[in-house]
């Protein structure tokens, strides 16, 4: 059993798990006393304290509509830190997760003529919920693009194959040239919103091919995938905070945020991936190698993600 340490997290109970996928198990949770818990909106997600202590994002995947409980999904992650290998292996119906509040950077947002969803592997996970406010709502008619390796490695494969031809679900086997090709389906707007969640080659091409695009019409959220960004390349630089006039060096193995905590300096953050916004830090001076999926390019320049982030060469000054 995990106990609650987290001041902004509460316990709640874990009704059941279920293996769904390949490394793919499902944990739906509640409150003790079957109480109501708070309200979410489509594309929310919950950070949760995992077994051994680290705080993982994971998407709600149920209709908001439901008051009385959460489901997420977790995929084991090979190359993890732990968080989701502790999630399945160690977590069972009668344990309690301190979670957050729902929180949402992924949002339904405007009023388009419809919605092009585009979901890779896990995923999948906050935009099931969009499509089952969307149903159960009579919202605007959307389409799905499901990619995924095999059948088997396909979360809520049997449910959405139940909806015809809104959902496409397409297997690539693991081999880039049986992709599915999104070109045909992004080549003309038509007053559409592009939700895609995913791997980050996935949302890299998204965004490639979506660059005609009104900005305000693609949104993006990578679920955690592709943690810390770490590359061969990455040297040592330096940051300077502007309020207090310290300086250091943030190591070529270690992330801006890591670097911040060591030397006792507070910045919010979440993800840990660059996906969800917490951590923005105003940017004051220097060059930043901007590794995130949130700030706008006009953005960039007085703004940085320092989760994942770093600088392309020199110092880097901060609003710290």
């Amino acid at each position: 059993m995990i106990e609650p340490d987290d001041d902004a997290m509460v316990p709640l109970t874990v009704v059941s798990t279920a293996r769904i996928a390949t490394d793919i198990h499902q944990f739906e949770l509640a409150r003790a006393d079957g109480g109501a818990l708070p309200a979410f909106t489509p594309g929310a997600h919950l950070r949760v304290r995992t077994p051994g202590g680290p705080i993982r994002c994971y998407s709600l995947s149920n209709d908001p509509a439901e008051r009385h409980r959460y489901v997420i999904a977790v995929k084991r992650e090979a190359a993890g830190r732990g968080g989701s290998a502790g999630m399945i292996d160690r977590v069972g119906a009668g344990d309690l997760l301190p979670v957050s509040a729902p929180l949402n950077n992924f949002e339904l947002k405007g009023n388009p003529a419809s919605y092009i969803f585009i979901a890779g592997g896990i995923g999948i996970t906050p935009i099931l919920s969009m499509i089952r406010h969307l149903e159960a709502t009579g919202g605007k008619p959307f389409k799905l693009y499901y990619l995924t390796r095999s059948a088997e490695t396909t979360a809520f494969r049997d449910e959405l194959a139940q909806r015809g031809s809104k959902i496409v679900i397409h297997h690539d086997q693991g081999d880039p040239a049986r992709g599915f090709d999104l070109w045909p389906v992004l080549e003309q707007p038509k007053g559409a919103h592009v939700y895609c969640c995913g791997p980050r080659g996935l949302m890299d091409a998204v965004r490639d091919m979506t660059g005609h695009w009104p900005t305000s019409a693609v949104h993006f959220e990578d679920f955690g995938v592709g943690s810390g960004l770490a590359t061969a390349d990455d040297a040592p630089f330096t940051v300077r905070l502007a309020q207090s006039g310290r300086e250091f060096e943030v190591p070529a193995d270690r992330s801006l945020l890591d670097t911040l905590r060591a030397q006792g300096v507070k910045v919010a953050s979440s993800c840990e991936s660059g996906t969800c916004g917490t951590c923005r830090t105003g940017l004051l001076a220097g060059e930043a190698d901007h590794r995130d999926l949130v700030l706008a390019p006009y953005e960039q320049s007085s703004n940085i993600m320092v989760c994942v982030s770093r600088a392309k060469g020199g110092t880097l000054v901060l609003d710290l």
